[in-house]
C-alpha cells in the first residue's frame, strides 16, 4: 500500500527523475532557485499526467450518462434519495463549477425538484472522481475518501434545505421559458466511447491546462519563497479564524480542482492545517466568482445567497473538522 501511494499516485519517482535531472545540471535542488524549478516541473508533468489520464476514465464513464440519461434515473427518485442519487451523478460530471450550470440547468428546465438539481450542482465540481485520485495522491488515500464522504453528505443536505424552503420561485423567467426537449439517448459503440474521451481530453486540456501552470507557479512561490513563519501565523494552529479565512480567500478565485491542488500542497508542507487547506480547495472549485455570476442569471438573489451561504457555512465545518481529525489522519 505504501509503494502504490508513493510511487504511483505521489509519483515520487518523476520527483527523483527531474532532481537528478537537475543536479546533472548542475543546479541544487535545495537552493531557492533549484527548488522553485523541480517544485514547477515535478508537480506540472505530474498533474498534466494525472489530468490526461483522468480525464479519458472518467469521460468514457460520462459517455453512459448523458444528460437526457441522468434526467430519467432521477427521475425514478424521490425524496432524500433523489438527492443523494443526483450528488453521486454529479461525481461523474465536468471538473468545472461554470460547465455544472448548464446541466443544473437542464436540470431545473426538465421538472426536477429544486434541491435535487443543486445537490448535483454542489457535488459535481467539488467530489469529482478526479478529486479523489488528485487528493489520494497529495494527502493519502484516507483522507481523500473522507473528503469525497463530507462533500457528499454537504451536497445532500444543502439540496434538502433548500427544498424545504420552498424557493421554486425564486427561479428566474428565463429558466422557466426554457422547455425541457424530449431526445432519444444515443447508443454509442465502444470506439465512438473511445473517441469522445480522447476528445474530451484534447478540449479539456487546452481549456484547463494555463490554470495550472498558474497554480504551479503559485505553488512553487510558496513552497520556496514564502516564509514558513508566515503561513503558520495565518494558516495555521495558532490561527482560529484560519479555515474561515481560507475559504473567503477561496470563493473569489477561478481554478478547478487540477490548477488547486499546487497550491493546497505548498500551503501543507508550509505548515497550514489540513481542514484549512480543504477549505480553500473547496471554496475555489465549488464557488468561483465566474460560476456565482453564471447562476444569478437564472436565480434570483434570495436563492444564490441561500446557496452560497449554505456552501459558505458547510465547508467552514467540513474545515473545521479535518482539523480536529488530522491527528488521526496524518498526511
Amino acid at each position: 500500500m505504501e509503494f502504490f501511494q508513493d510511487e504511483v499516485l505521489r509519483m515520487t519517482w518523476l520527483s527523483r527523475l527531474f532532481r537528478l535531472a537537475l543536479e546533472k545540471l548542475g543546479l541544487n535542488v535545495d537552493s531557492r532557485i533549484g527548488g522553485s524549478l523541480h517544485f514547477f516541473l515535478y508537480d506540472c508533468v505530474k498533474i498534466t499526467i494525472y489530468l490526461c489520464v483522468l480525464i479519458f476514465a472518467i469521460s468514457y464513464l460520462q459517455s453512459f450518462f448523458p444528460p437526457e440519461r441522468t434526467k430519467k434515473i432521477l427521475g425514478q427518485f424521490r425524496g432524500l434519495s433523489a438527492n443523494l442519487v443526483a450528488a453521486l451523478l454529479g461525481t461523474v460530471t465536468p471538473f468545472c463549477s461554470c460547465s455544472s450550470i448548464p446541466i443544473f440547468m437542464g436540470f431545473t428546465a426538465a421538472g426536477l425538484p429544486l434541491g435535487v438539481s443543486f445537490s448535483f450542482l454542489i457535488s459535481s465540481p467539488m467530489v469529482d472522481l478526479g478529486s479523489l485520485v488528485l487528493l489520494s495522491g497529495i494527502f493519502g488515500i484516507r483522507i481523500a475518501f473522507v473528503y469525497v464522504l463530507l462533500g457528499l453528505c454537504l451536497a445532500v443536505l444543502g439540496g434538502v434545505v433548500i427544498e424545504h424552503l420552498g424557493l421554486e420561485n425564486e427561479v428566474e423567467d428565463i429558466l422557466r421559458g426554457v422547455s425541457a426537449v424530449e431526445q432519444d439517448i444515443p447508443t454509442l459503440s465502444f470506439k465512438e466511447r473511445l473517441s469522445y474521451a480522447k476528445e474530451q481530453v484534447k478540449t479539456t486540456f487546452r481549456k484547463v491546462f494555463p490554470y495550472i501552470l498558474l497554480g504551479v507557479g503559485i505553488g512553487s512561490l510558496i513552497h520556496n519563497w514564502i516564509p514558513k513563519a508566515w503561513v503558520l501565523s495565518l494558516l495555521g494552529a495558532k490561527n482560529p479564524f484560519g479555515v474561515i479565512l481560507a475559504t473567503l480567500v477561496g470563493i473569489p478565485m477561478y481554478a478547478d480542482i487540477f490548477g488547486t491542488i499546487p497550491i493546497a500542497e505548498s500551503l501543507l508542507l508550509k505548515g497550514a492545517e489540513l481542514g484549512t487547506v480543504l477549505s480553500f480547495m473547496m471554496g475555489v472549485t465549488t464557488l468561483s466568482l465566474p460560476s456565482m455570476i453564471m447562476l444569478r442569471k437564472v436565480i434570483k438573489p434570495k436563492l444564490l445567497g441561500i446557496f452560497i451561504g449554505i456552501c459558505v457555512v458547510g465547508i467552514i465545518l467540513i474545515g473545521y473538522l479535518f482539523n480536529a481529525l488530522q491527528a488521526v489522519l496524518p498526511v
